[in-house]
């Protein structure tokens, strides 16, 4: 046990804080399956235990674009989407080869993981060489091509494989396809996907928060992340001693790219039907949210604000229409609470009293 200790006693501050941060979530998993099998927590609560683990994803991944490469992105969304529709796709069309959801669950992930990488480094190799903030505005862009093209995209699939189309006249339908009888449709322009089975499950939201976690924060703590951080604090400094900026900028983003698309692949999955409107600039803001209100670079704060910030509003439901209102003002007074340097010296000066007097008592 004295071994244990000394052990636990050596290791250093930030790895104490990343340990703390897995075994919070785990202590949090464990306590919200209790209260959902002990009958605790009502339907609507229930509901919403799958999408809140996609934008604790979702949040923890933008933060490592902004709050640890320090570039602003405002498409986060976008790639969520490319997740979301590539993850369906692949779940609906394996249905007849691999009947099992679970592991039709964990290819769909990795598919949206993959795509939405692959968009990520599209979206990353000319952007990221520039200086200033042309990543936000491409972002901001490439979200609503997104959009545009989902909804323009007619997707089915038959015992001769997938059968796409984009449908950029207008004139078309999902019968123009040419499915066999017996065919299935799967994304129906404007519509969305349809008829999907959703497979996601709260224990593959865990994981996958898991596995975010353990990419994002080793990442940080490595040799990568500190040269990351380096071009976030002096892109000139960090030139001059032979920092690669477009290679360690393209490793964050990619990184935060894929992590969002299987983020994307689990939301996509919880739904009957998904429409590419879910995926609108409101929700980049949204996430961007989560990001401010937990911290830049702190990944624990962005797992607490995604998931308090999403539950509030169904909290808030008893006021009806005042709901969104009172919403809002919570926001405003939290982002003033934090950021406001007159109130963190306060608690400053708190803080090492209440440490002082618990050390004379």
């Amino acid at each position: 046990m004295k071994k244990l200790t000394q052990k636990i006693k050596g290791l250093k501050k930030t790895t104490k804080v990343d340990f703390a941060t897995y075994l919070g979530v785990i202590l949090a998993f464990v306590i919200v399956n209790l209260l959902r099998t002990g009958g605790l927590l009502n339907r609507s609560l229930t509901g919403m235990l799958v999408p809140i683990c996609a934008y604790i994803v979702m949040a923890v991944s933008l933060n490592l674009t902004v709050g640890i490469l320090g570039e602003l992105s405002l498409g986060h969304a976008g790639f969520m989407s490319v997740g979301a529709f590539s993850g369906v796709i692949a779940a609906q069309g394996l249905q007849a080869s691999i009947p099992s959801a679970p592991a039709r669950l964990v290819i769909a992930i990795l598919v949206g993981a993959v795509f939405a990488a692959a968009a990520g480094f599209i979206v990353g190799v000319p952007v990221l060489r520039l200086r200033g903030d042309y990543l936000a505005i491409v972002t901001l862009a490439f979200g609503e091509i997104i959009k545009d093209l989902i909804n323009c995209l007619l997707v089915g699939y038959d015992s001769r494989g997938l059968h796409m189309a984009f449908n950029i006249s207008g004139s078309l339908t999902i019968n123009d396809l040419g499915l066999e009888p017996g065919g299935m449709a799967i994304i129906k322009g404007a519509q969305g996907a349809t008829g999907t089975t959703a497979i996601s499950t709260f224990t593959a939201g865990f994981v996958l928060i898991m596995i975010t976690l353990v990419v994002v924060l080793n990442l940080v703590r490595s040799r990568a992340g500190r040269a990351i951080m380096a071009l976030r604090d002096n892109r000139i400094a960090a030139e001059s001693v032979g920092v690669n900026v477009t290679k360690y900028k393209l490793m964050a983003f990619v990184t935060s790219a894929s992590l969002a698309g299987a983020a994307g692949a689990l939301y996509g999955l919880n739904y009957s039907n998904l429409a590419a409107s879910k995926f609108s600039f409101d929700t980049s803001i949204l996430v961007l949210v989560y990001v401010v209100l937990g911290g830049l670079g702190n990944m624990w704060g962005s797992i607490i604000a995604a998931a308090v910030l999403y539950i509030l509003p169904e909290a808030l439901r008893e006021f009806a229409d005042y709901r969104m209102l009172v919403y809002a003002v919570v926001l405003i007074l939290v982002m003033l609470a934090t950021n406001n340097d007159q109130l963190k010296a306060l608690a400053g000066r708190i803080l090492p009293k209440r440490k002082g007097a618990a050390d004379n008592g």
